[in-house]
């Protein structure tokens, strides 16, 4: 999470006569609830503005549609977004569909899955190209704004509409082991990203006008939040679901066409606003506590997918933000986080040590791959550590070592288990602990852990090592 409550607020309000602002009780409830629909919308522009648009930024990627690849797995030094996969290598095109369309080429890959997430600024997933979604076959699939009205052209073999004329597409590629990177790389390679002109052969429509992206770092996004929200909202059309809430903003003077500066506000309506903002804040923790679906001490969540799923319940998604940002529907991978034993009590690897044993033949049932990643419980980012070791998953299997009847045990701890049990080690943080189980295109046969909380197969308890 971005930690952005608990600090006065400056915003955009339309007029700055104090008759039309509303009661300071109502400005707190319109600003907690501002803040939950607005929390994924703020935290996606923030990474938006590290990946495309600061080029100082040692989080930059590429500039508007075009792609970067990373022919690496993300570590520690991987800052923007919280909670991230080390499994796959990732490719990452920030979309700007304004003037139009984007075109998103991918080459035949076999025996190695792939997905191509596609994410707008409402952090809807909109749509998928990959393994699971649309095969192992080359092709071409068009990405489409709001607004657009074209025609197809031959060859596209799919349209996706997001809601918002910025959207994301984040590539992630199975890699096998270390030696494996130069295959990656040439799936890579193979990824192509361009304008639908570009893609057709025909001239350029008239380029979209220069935003003026409002500078992002973590005390501006603490202290200007409902500017952020203000600025990103011209670019995201409401849909039905949106007319309440956006009519509340606007009350306050949050949405688009609000551009006048008000910093007079009296110091009551100040201290409501951050105080709405507070229990904003507070709200989504205690869901994230409390909602989430339970088994032997983890939360399996379902927290990610397109605008149909959310339905405008504006908890579930910044829910789904706050635990990990850009999350995949459960049909492409299942997240089990783990904060807790199964009595409740918190992993802290300042003063314990733990253990997680896999009973013979009851591995995570997935499709694809599945992984343990260790995060740091405070920032919930990838820990340094001695091995540069951030996960286990399934295609480390022939290096590790089961037990005699067949189970497999991981040692989940600050320091080495000791030589003969370094190959199951997964090093813990010296202090809280956040753990998530991927499994990535989860089986749908007996056993599987779908549907989300209702699944015959379900995550084993973590244990205090003996």
């Amino acid at each position: 999470m971005l930690g952005l409550a608990g600090s006065l607020v400056a915003f955009s309000v339309q007029t700055a006569n104090a008759e039309d602002w509303p009661s300071i009780v109502e400005a707190k409830q319109i600003a907690e609830e501002g803040y939950v629909y607005g929390l994924p919308i703020v935290m996606n522009y923030a990474i938006m503005y590290d990946y495309a648009v600061d080029r100082d930024s040692d989080q930059f990627k590429a500039p508007f549609n075009e792609i970067k690849n990373e022919a690496r797995v993300y570590t520690y030094k991987d800052t923007t977004i919280i909670s991230p996969n080390s499994d796959t290598p990732y490719s990452v095109a920030s979309l700007d569909l304004r003037a139009e369309p984007v075109v998103l080429s991918v080459p035949a890959v076999d025996k190695r899955y792939y997905s191509v997430q596609l994410v707008d600024g409402n952090t809807y997933n909109f749509g998928y190209i990959g393994s699971r979604a649309t095969g192992s076959d080359a092709g071409d699939y068009m990405i489409a704004g709001p607004d657009w009205s074209g025609k197809t052209p031959e060859g596209i073999k799919k349209v996706f509409r997001a809601s918002t004329q910025f959207s994301l597409a984040i590539y992630r590629t199975q890699l096998f082991g270390p030696d494996d990177m130069p295959n990656v790389e040439k799936v890579q390679a193979g990824y192509k990203v361009q304008t639908l002109s570009a893609y057709a052969g025909e001239p350029a429509p008239a380029a979209a006008p220069a935003a003026d992206f409002p500078k992002v770092d973590k005390d501006l996004v603490k202290t200007n939040f409902f500017e952020y929200l203000d600025f990103a909202l011209q670019f995201a059309p409401a849909s039905s679901a949106e007319t309440e809430i956006r009519a509340k903003l606007a009350k306050i003077g949050v949405g688009p066409g609000k551009s006048f500066q008000f910093k007079d506000m009296p110091l009551e309506h100040r201290l409501e606003v951050a105080l709405g903002m507070r229990d904003g804040d507070e709200k989504v923790k205690a869901y994230l506590a409390d909602k989430l679906y339970k088994a032997n001490g983890w939360s399996i969540s379902d927290l990610w997918g397109d605008a149909a799923f959310v339905d405008g319940d504006w908890i579930k998604r910044a829910a789904g933000a706050s635990a990990g940002i850009y999350g995949n529907d459960a049909a492409e991978a299942v997240y089990i986080l783990g904060r807790n034993l199964a009595n409740g009590d918190l992993l802290d690897g300042s003063k314990q040590s733990y253990t997680l044993t896999f009973p013979a033949g009851e591995l995570p049932p997935v499709e694809a791959f599945w992984s343990i990643t260790m995060y740091d419980g405070k920032t919930q980012l990838l820990i340094e550590n001695p091995i540069s070791r951030y996960l286990i998953n399934s295609p480390m299997l022939p290096e590790l070592k089961k037990n005699a009847d067949g189970s497999l045990t991981l040692y989940i701890q600050k320091d080495t288990p000791g030589a003969e049990k370094e190959s199951n080690w997964l090093p813990a943080p010296d202090g809280p602990i956040y753990l998530a189980m991927r499994m990535y295109w989860p089986k749908t046969g007996k056993p599987s852990v779908l549907p989300v909380g209702q699944g015959t197969w379900q995550p084993p308890a973590l244990e205090t090592a003996k």
